[in-house]
């Protein structure tokens, strides 16, 4: 019986034409999608229902008024309210390929024919196998990582590889961590994030130390930057289980920092046996490679991986040396069927469709993407788009002076002109861009029309 659910999914041509015939279908309905159009006034009163529940329901609004129609051509999606956005925060990340991606919507159905919904650490199915070997292959191929975990985001894949380092440098407790830094929503990633906002009321654990990021205004932010983490290792000397860092900092502003800035830091935590963890779930496959510590030449220093966002699920990767104990870590959700075959077909087309690499699709978005924001502040919007740049499809720029007030309405008008972005950083604070790979040229062009149109408005 070994298989035959593979096979009759795989070589049945009934199950592959009628696979075939839905992705056709759907693929009917979202070209109708052609471009952005505004609220559609038979929708405006039902569509403005659900934003009321949603809100009793949650007990706050929307940050957006956003609740998806379901249909959506690659960078467009169509709204309740029948208005059509370019989305450039995708989930906030989550949906690489933007909406209804052929490849993708048809692994997602062939994941949605399997037994199981959800799959466990406990009773895993193949799907779970064969992403694993993936991933944990390419994480191999330059760097020591070795063994993968699969959790159901990303924060739960940060609870995982804290779990690791501080058993392995048991009995140290305390994280190095960035200023500013962005780590998940449950407890003890509030902690590590660098944002009291979110964790007004929760008890103060003290276990993070921090140190600042990279600030190109700075010609020796690299020097400060060591000898603040100097500073911690003397202070809690054999107390220190890991440093933490995010190749490219997300909610810190989207502020690049070279190789050489992260290699003096990694390589006396080496000295110290202080573990190195880069927390990937934002920068995994949006930097010109699958892995940003690819892209920084960073990965024979790492102990430990996470990603999430585009894998689906979430996943830690550990070396050897890191390799837990029995009982650590488990979790009866590791992830669904369907999740795992859709995160597997968007990694191959990457792979495989000529995404990666300098010239790959990818580095191409970016320069046009952030060449544009460039003649913007250079011509029409002189001074109000500034400093733009990030990494790959991670994109920001700061709006007039970045002030917060300013940046929160340029946002929301943003959004009713009809891009979608999201804000970043502080001090000052900056409009990102998650852009999907999908996005064509024409599609840059617009958004770019968009936002100049949208900073001549002025808020």
């Amino acid at each position: 019986m070994a298989h035959l659910l593979g096979q009759l999914i795989n070589e049945n041509p009934q199950i592959k034409t009628l696979i075939d015939n839905l992705v056709t279908e759907v693929g009917k309905v979202n070209q109708q999608i052609k471009g952005i159009q505004g609220q559609s006034p038979e929708h405006k009163e039902r569509s403005q229902k659900m934003m009321d529940q949603i809100a009793v329901l949650r007990g706050r609004p929307l940050h957006y008024p956003y609740i998806g129609s379901g249909a959506g051509r690659g960078p467009f999606v169509e709204l309740e309210d029948g208005s059509i956005k370019l989305d450039l925060i995708n989930g906030i990340g989550i949906h690489l390929f933007g909406h209804s991606h052929p490849k993708v919507i048809a692994a997602a159905l062939r994941g949605a024919l399997s037994d199981v919904i959800m799959q466990g650490n406990l009773e895993p199915n193949r799907e779970y196998i064969e992403f694993s070997e993936k991933l944990a292959r390419w994480a191999g191929e330059k760097s020591r990582l070795k063994h993968v975990w699969f959790s159901t985001c990303g924060t739960m894949a940060n609870e995982t590889a804290l779990k690791i380092a501080r058993q392995k440098n048991s009995p140290a407790r305390f994280v190095i961590g960035f200023k500013n830094a962005f780590a998940g929503r449950s407890t003890m990633m509030a902690e590590v994030t660098d944002n009291p906002a979110y964790r007004v009321g929760l008890p103060e654990y003290n276990e993070v130390l921090r140190i600042s990021f990279y600030d190109k205004r700075n010609p020796r932010s690299a020097e400060n930057t060591l000898n603040e983490l100097k500073e911690h290792v003397a202070k809690h000397e054999n107390n220190i289980c890991c440093f933490v860092f995010e190749p490219m900092l997300g909610e810190g502003g989207y502020q690049p920092a070279p190789r050489e800035f992260f290699v003096p830091l990694l390589e006396f935590c080496k000295s110290k046996k202080i573990a190195l963890w880069a927390d990937e779930v934002q920068t995994f496959t949006r930097t010109g490679e699958l892995f940003a510590f690819e892209t920084l030449d960073l990965g024979q220093y790492l102990d430990l991986v996470t990603i999430a966002k585009t894998a689906q699920v979430g996943a830690t990767f550990y070396t050897e040396e890191y390799n837990p104990k029995p009982g650590l870590i488990a979790g009866t959700f590791s992830g669904t069927t369907v999740a795992m075959r859709a995160g597997m077909e968007m990694l191959d087309i990457l792979k495989n469709e000529n995404y990666l690499g300098p010239q790959g699709r990818i580095q191409k978005i970016h320069r046009r993407f952030v060449d544009g924001l460039n003649r913007l502040n250079e011509t029409s919007c002189k001074g109000k788009v500034q400093d733009a740049g990030g990494m790959g499809l991670m994109i920001a720029f700061t709006p007039f002076e970045g002030k917060k007030e300013q940046v929160d309405a340029f946002l929301k008008k943003l959004f009713v002109n009809g891009v979608i972005a999201f804000p970043c950083g502080k001090d000052p604070l900056r409009a990102r861009f998650l852009v999907p790979a999908i996005i064509q040229d024409q599609d840059i062009d617009l958004a770019l029309e968009i936002i100049e149109k949208t900073i001549i408005e002025g808020v």
